[in-house]
């Protein structure tokens, strides 16, 4: 009799600690199927609204659907003859791919530099690249244009692109993860005689991937979602940007809602494919890192 009671509470305490977890998950999806929810109401108000016309969207009615679907709407961003939407989408394209590149290149040598090779100013150099984070944009975004106008960069690549190749952020991020490399590889590598830039470009990024493609999904968001800076340097229309695109369309005497919607639907559309092919990369890399909270 003495040795039931004990057999009891041993045997409920995980069915207990089992019910605990259940209703642990079941408040977890509930709570991720609602952030989701709240996460996909904007693009079904772009979808929706880039279907419908203009007195549909402004009526006092709500409708959740268009009345009808207005398949053409699709083809207005690129029939306007005031703005070139197609040609603003390449720029985007070329701007954003060649920021990405430019700054994985730049960034994860630098990183990589900061984290392996001896030099005993090495932390004053790294303790430099922090100070860059702490100066606001504004401080030296007049700076900057005045350097791009003077070297003739206005309304060129070369002004939308080089003046945001170095990120210190980035550098940081990449230092962080070469800290937490097995050295044992790269040691292999120096036995077979590569020296720094050998065992970077041929066993340190290889075994790097899934960072590198973390990295790149956020840095090609942010290069397309550009705006301040291609708005300024980008004076001329053959210049632009899809976002700086996207503001012209709104004017003080029309706004032309429909269109609006629609060219925005398009222009996310890569952003989409992006994120989808390098979602299961993103959280998994930034994890690498060995940031700790």
């Amino acid at each position: 009799m003495t040795t039931t009671a004990p057999d009891v509470r041993k045997t409920a305490e995980p069915v207990k600690a089992k019910r605990g977890g259940v209703i642990g998950n079941t408040g977890l999806y509930i709570a991720t199927g609602v952030a989701g929810l709240l996460f996909l109401i904007p693009f079904y108000l772009i979808v929706r609204n880039s279907l419908m016309t203009d007195p549909e969207i402004t009526g006092e009615e709500w409708k959740w659907f268009p009345t009808t679907i207005q398949w053409g709407n699709f083809s207005e961003p690129f029939d306007d003859i005031t703005v070139d939407f197609a040609r603003a989408l390449w720029n985007s394209v070329v701007v954003a791919v060649l920021h990405t590149s430019g700054i994985l290149l730049i960034c994860s040598m630098a990183g990589y530099g900061l984290a392996r090779i001896p030099y005993k100013h090495a932390n004053k150099v790294f303790y430099a690249v922090l100070v860059t984070l702490m100066v606001p944009t504004a401080v030296t975004f007049v700076p900057s244009f005045v350097l791009v106008s003077s070297l003739g960069w206005v309304d060129s690549y070369r002004g939308l692109i080089i003046p945001g190749l170095f990120s210190g952020f980035t550098c940081f991020l990449f230092r962080q993860y070469f800290l937490g490399f097995p050295k044992e590889l790269e040691e292999a590598a120096r036995v077979d005689g590569l020296g720094y830039w050998g065992a970077y470009w041929r066993i340190v990024v290889p075994n790097s991937l899934n960072f590198f493609a973390a990295i790149a999904t956020i840095t090609f968001i942010n290069g397309w979602n550009a705006f301040l800076w291609p708005l300024v340097i980008g004076q001329d229309p053959s210049a632009w940007t899809v976002q700086v695109a996207l503001s012209s369309y709104m004017t003080n005497q029309t706004v032309n809602y429909h269109l609006i919607f629609m060219a925005t639907a398009i222009s996310i559309l890569p952003l989409v494919f992006v994120f989808l092919f390098l979602q299961r990369w993103l959280v998994q890399g930034i994890a690498q890192t060995g940031i700790k909270g």
